[in-house]
């Protein structure tokens, strides 16, 4: 995927502004925007180690920190504009109100996961939180989720360009391949079976939602 920022600029912008250039280009990707975070972070990882002019412990800090808040504005905006957006315009690309609520009963039920393992999976890292809100995730759940991944993340990619530095990208860019082959997989998968079970899921859908509708508070 193209980033709006190379690894150059990505040096410059560390050289100058340190924790805060990581803290904010991991945040905004974290909200829905093509930029390199985990490339920000792994790059300040390693220009800690080779030079000593930042702290590993607050360079994960940083990320950490930049992960979560920057995955809670893009909940926030999922929550507030994803529905009435796929509401409206979900029809146009085959997204109908039943499978709108399909939607819903699924991050329901596995949503949390999605958030977590998102956190690891480029495309899903962008995505994942307006998603999460545009279909109605508890916000408990996703904060829980959501800070584990954004926390857990830090830790090993920070500590691997820290402590591994060249050897080390490397090993994530083949970690990034296995994680995207891997939820590959796992989304033909679910649409095989969604495909098959469509209707029967539906049915779940509505039946669950409603249960849950009746038990919220006049």
């Amino acid at each position: 995927m193209d980033h709006f920022l190379d690894q150059a600029q990505i040096i410059e912008l560390i050289s100058a502004y340190g924790y805060w250039a990581i803290f904010v280009v991991v945040s905004l990707e974290s909200a829905g925007l093509p930029l390199p975070g985990e490339t920000m972070l792994v790059g300040a990882a390693i220009y800690a180690g080779q030079t000593g002019a930042l702290s590993i412990e607050d360079i994960i800090f940083a990320a950490g920190g930049g992960a979560i808040a920057g995955d809670n504005i893009g909940y926030w905006l999922g929550r507030e504009y994803g529905s009435s957006l796929l509401e409206r315009y979900g029809p146009w690309i085959g997204v109908t109100p039943k499978k709108l609520r399909l939607g819903q009963y699924l991050f329901l039920r596995w949503g949390g996961w999605i958030v977590f393992i998102g956190r690891f999976v480029t495309l899903l890292r962008m995505l994942a939180a307006p998603l999460a809100g545009a279909n109605r995730l508890p916000p408990a759940q996703f904060f829980i989720f959501n800070a584990a991944g954004g926390v857990i993340w830090a830790h090993i990619f920070g500590l691997g360009g820290y402590y591994l530095t060249s050897a080390f990208q490397l090993v994530e860019g083949r970690l990034a391949f296995i994680m995207f082959m891997i939820v590959f997989v796992g989304l033909v998968w679910l649409w095989r079976y969604f495909r098959l079970h469509e209707e029967r899921l539906i049915d779940e859908a509505e039946a669950a939602l409603a249960e849950k509708s009746a038990e919220l508070p006049l």
